[in-house]
């Protein structure tokens, strides 16, 4: 029968599978376009409280702990209510649904009972004795009522006497009550588990379920239980639903009538800000079962009468705006976690771009601009040189002049590979890059190190962030290497290029091309060309050559003196550009995707469209 029930419902919801697998779906979420925004909410809803649960399996601390399942009992109540506001849109004069609510021990079943005019709510001294919600058909059938197995679908509808006491995912519904002259309309009465006990935890979804698939709300508590803290708690919560609702105050003698019902008013006033609901006081029985019929049949007149007055202020047609009121209510708080978490993915990022721009000016000052390090025009020149040599001559000019053009070390074994030649010329850069790498991952750790020891908050997140960072640091070593050889390679065409400028230029003033290739002085620095070229030299002991030294002298100081400096200064340029581009390419997109390496298990990892989406609606 049950089976039968649970069947009917499901060939009413492929628009709610199709629905779910849109919620679960983060990719769905982000790329289809849902069709209004009670499916764009309640979506949202879905993925930030699936997300909760899943940060609050795994964390241990305990102040987390706290925050994340205060915020998780508001987001059930708010997508058990976004539910219920596709319920009517869907089926907009389904049966009512009556919750009767309250703490522990303070008398729902009974008055359950009461109210239907017969004994069917189960009762018990024993505190938690109700633990299922219990739905009470007055005047329907259950048939009618089908699409319950749908709102609770986390739930097996279950006969109210096989209800289970060692599990909480069921719900059961009675329908064997008719009584035709009954004061109330047809309803569902539910009878619901307290809120407030050692065990509650366990059923205080089904809870927040039942209570936001009612229309009205009938508060259920004692002299002894009015005033607890849990019951303000639930109140203040249930405040944005706009259900009409009720209280009744029960097992209170006569003399303290009076200054509870005073006392209830000032509670309520103190943590809501609508007008208080309409009370009803019903007197302490010893023998309820047996005292009731009797002693309360004007009482139940009241409550009865207050139950109707409260159903006359039913206005399902603003289901949806209450269920907004709710999501406006809570919203900065169940973002705050999750934006904290973006706020740190930002500060990483932030991070990252802060230490390339640091590298950046370290290659800038300790070699672009550094006097005695910056040797790249000096290889543009020595291209020059071997444009300027005079053909036939430079072959000899290696052997006869290599004494005199540097005495202080032995020219070494020529015909070195080009390879290893330009190894040796980009010594000086590559080690100035190498060093901008090691201050890049320094200056980031250093950076998590703090942010591990004063973001109480994410503490966890940067932790681990510091350790992918060392193991990203180790995984780069090789990497980095032959990246930075791949770059100088690729450069090599720009300092031809500045080469062939510079000879361009010259070749515009044949006076002092020729005058150049005339000079003993251009003839040595030639030679010295050949020779580093070669693999004979290197790049600083060309650099330093008195020939070429007064080569440079000579251009300097000649027509060509302002285009010369310009063209280093183009050079130095465009190798900075490059060098950024070599950072950019190398260790930002690693970097930037560090973050994705975390365990997601207790991460919200909520991108920020869909919280934007969500707010953009809101609004």
């Amino acid at each position: 029968m049950h089976d039968d029930h649970r069947e009917k419902c499901r060939t009413s919801t492929g628009e709610r599978n199709l629905r779910n697998a849109i919620v679960y779906n983060p990719v769905f979420s982000a790329t289809i376009p849902l069709v209004n925004s009670y499916f764009s909410l309640l979506s949202c809803i879905r993925l930030i409280k699936h997300r909760y649960e899943s940060v609050a399996r795994t964390t241990r601390d305990q102040a987390r702990l706290l925050e994340l399942g205060n915020n998780l009992i508001s987001l059930r109540l708010a997508e058990a209510f976004l539910e219920k506001d596709e319920l009517v849109q869907r089926l907009p004069d389904h049966p009512l649904q009556i919750a009767v609510i309250g703490p522990t021990q303070a008398g729902k079943s009974s008055l359950v009972n009461l109210l239907l005019g017969e004994a069917v709510a189960r009762v018990s001294p024993l505190a938690g004795f109700t633990i299922h919600p219990q739905g009470f058909c007055l005047n329907l059938k259950a048939d009618e009522l089908d699409w319950l197995d749908g709102y609770f679908r986390d739930y097996r509808r279950t006969p109210l006497d096989e209800l289970p006491t060692d599990r909480y995912d069921c719900y059961a519904l009675s329908d064997r009550l008719t009584h035709p002259g009954h004061s109330l309309p047809p309803c569902v009465i539910w009878d619901t588990p307290d809120f407030d006990s050692v065990d509650a935890e366990d059923y205080r979804t089904s809870v927040l379920r039942t209570t936001a698939l009612a229309d009205v709300i009938l508060l259920v508590v004692s002299k002894d239980k009015y005033a607890d803290q849990s019951v303000w708690e639930t109140m203040r919560l249930l405040e944005p639903l706009g259900q009409p609702s009720g209280v009744c105050l029960n097992k209170v003698a006569e003399s303290v009538r009076g200054t509870l019902l005073h006392s209830l008013e000032q509670k309520w006033r103190s943590v809501r800000q609508d007008a208080p609901a309409r009370a009803v006081v019903l007197p302490y029985l010893e023998d309820w079962e047996t005292e009731a019929p009797v002693r309360l049949r004007g009482e139940t007149g009241h409550l009865i009468a207050l139950v109707n007055s409260a159903i006359a202020g039913v206005e399902r047609g603003r289901q949806s705006e209450h269920a907004k009121r709710l999501l406006a209510t809570h919203w900065a708080r169940w973002l705050a976690p999750i934006k904290t978490e973006q706020n740190a993915l930002t500060e990483w990022n932030g991070m990252v771009d802060d230490a390339i721009r640091e590298g950046l000016a370290i290659y800038r000052r300790d070699f672009l601009n550094h006097p005695q390090h910056y040797e790249t025009f000096q290889r543009a020149l020595a291209e020059l040189l071997t444009l300027l040599e005079i053909p036939g001559l430079a072959g000899a000019f290696v052997m006869a002049r290599k004494i005199v053009t540097w005495p202080v070390r032995q020219i070494t074994k020529l015909g070195q590979s080009f390879g290893a030649r330009h190894q040796g010329e980009a010594s000086q850069e590559t080690a100035v890059l190498m060093q901008v790498l090691e201050h890049l991952f320094i200056r980031i750790g250093e950076g998590v190190m703090e942010k591990s020891e004063d973001d109480s908050a994410l503490r966890g997140w940067w932790r681990e962030m510091g350790v992918l960072l060392r193991s990203e640091r180790k995984a780069e070593g090789a990497r980095c290497d032959a990246a930075i050889a791949q770059y100088h390679q690729a450069f090599q065409p720009e300092i031809d290029r500045t080469a062939h400028q510079l000879y361009d230029k010259l070749r515009e003033h044949p006076a002092v091309l020729n005058s150049l290739r005339a000079t003993r002085i251009t003839t040595d620095a030639a030679a010295l060309a050949v020779a580093l070229h070669t693999g004979g030299i290197g790049i600083h002991d060309f650099i330093l050559a008195p020939a070429i030294l007064s080569m440079t002298t000579m251009l300097a100081e000649g027509a060509l003196g302002q285009y010369l400096h310009k063209a280093e200064a183009e050079l130095r340029q465009r190798q900075y550009q490059e060098v950024e581009r070599l950072l950019n390419r190398l260790v930002r997109p690693a970097l930037n995707r560090l973050p994705e390496k975390l365990d997601p298990s207790d991460k919200f990892n909520l991108p920020t469209e869909t919280l934007e989406a969500a707010e953009a609606l809101l609004r």
